[in-house]
């Protein structure tokens, strides 16, 4: 998200809705990395079970 978006956005929508926003797509790719490392830390575990 460049900083024109994020000023236009906050300009148009007001500003706990436009951190909000941004917040969230800033955690998105983050939780995805977590999931990602969770199903390998699964794997893992479930493959020294054996």
């Amino acid at each position: 998200m460049q900083y024109n978006e994020i000023v236009n956005l906050v300009g148009n929508m007001g500003f706990p809705i436009g951190i909000t926003i941004y917040v969230l797509i800033r955690l998105e790719s983050k939780m995805d990395k977590l999931n990602e490392s969770i199903n390998k830390l699964t794997n893992v575990i479930e493959y020294n079970k054996e």
